[in-house]
């Protein structure tokens, strides 16, 4: 190997990674799209011309033929009018016209056929180029989905790496520890008081201000007094009193 393809290989070698790095296949696939679709007027400026060179060399056939008809009529009219002179001249020039007709025919046989392969090529290529974008765009929609899909996997990811989840968990842990220690503290300052003795003060107040407004009413001679006629009912220590009272009137009595 010579030392020139050597350091050929060589900068191949090193530029050639560096190239590679540097591409990227999405933007090189949406470019390739571009281009492929550039093509295609490209190349219906291209039939045009071959289209435009056929229909020209028609036009010059059917004139040649239609020139070629005329000076055979003035050949024949040369010959029936005795003037053989105009005769041979029209058949120099109808000569002439066989050859460029036959040449023209020649060539339009060759544009045709250059017309109906460029027409052939354009199928194929549109049908190639149909596929290939095709192929491009489910290429360039995978490659979307590959992305999203590693955004989540990097999350999922990240999660383990930045310790998201044992974090997580262990807040959780401890809300529900301090609310299950707020709650606990709420029930035995719930059971700490006395509900009972409270419930009781609260029946008395009620009687209390029921006395309050009965009396208001005998004052006022307002309201059901019915139950005003009744004796007040006397404690246990003024019935005691009582009792006490006949028995040692009674006693006196006898003596």
């Amino acid at each position: 190997m010579s030392i020139w393809a050597r350091f050929t290989r060589f900068v191949k070698s090193v530029f050639g990674g560096a190239i590679s790095a540097l591409e990227d296949p999405k933007l090189i696939l949406e470019q390739n799209i571009r281009e492929l679709n550039d093509q295609v007027p490209k190349m219906n400026e291209n039939i045009a011309t071959v289209k435009a060179n056929v229909m020209m060399l028609q036009k010059e056939v059917r004139k040649y033929e239609n020139e070629l008809a005329d000076l055979t009529s003035k050949i024949k009219a040369g010959i029936q009018a005795g003037r053989d002179d105009i005769a041979e001249r029209y058949a120099m020039r109808l000569e002439s016209t066989r050859e460029n007709l036959a040449s023209t025919k020649e060539q339009l046989k060759y544009a045709s056929a250059a017309y109906d392969k460029a027409l052939q090529v354009k199928k194929a290529f549109m049908r190639e180029k149909e596929r290939k974008i095709a192929e491009a765009k489910d290429a360039l929609r995978a490659h979307e989905r590959a992305k999203w899909q590693a955004k989540v996997a990097d999350t999922l990811e990240s999660f383990e790496v930045a310790g998201i989840d044992q974090t997580h968990d262990e807040m959780l842990t401890r809300l529900q520890e301090q609310t299950a220690r707020n709650e606990a503290r709420m029930e035995m300052a719930l059971d700490s008081v006395d509900t009972e003795g409270l419930q009781i003060e609260e029946d008395a107040q009620k009687i209390r201000a029921s006395e309050l407004v009965k009396q208001f009413k005998l004052e006022m001679g307002v309201g059901d007094t019915s139950g005003s006629s009744e004796e007040p009912q006397l404690d246990v220590a003024d019935q005691e009193d009582e009792s006490a009272g006949k028995t040692i009137g009674k006693q006196r009595t006898q003596n």
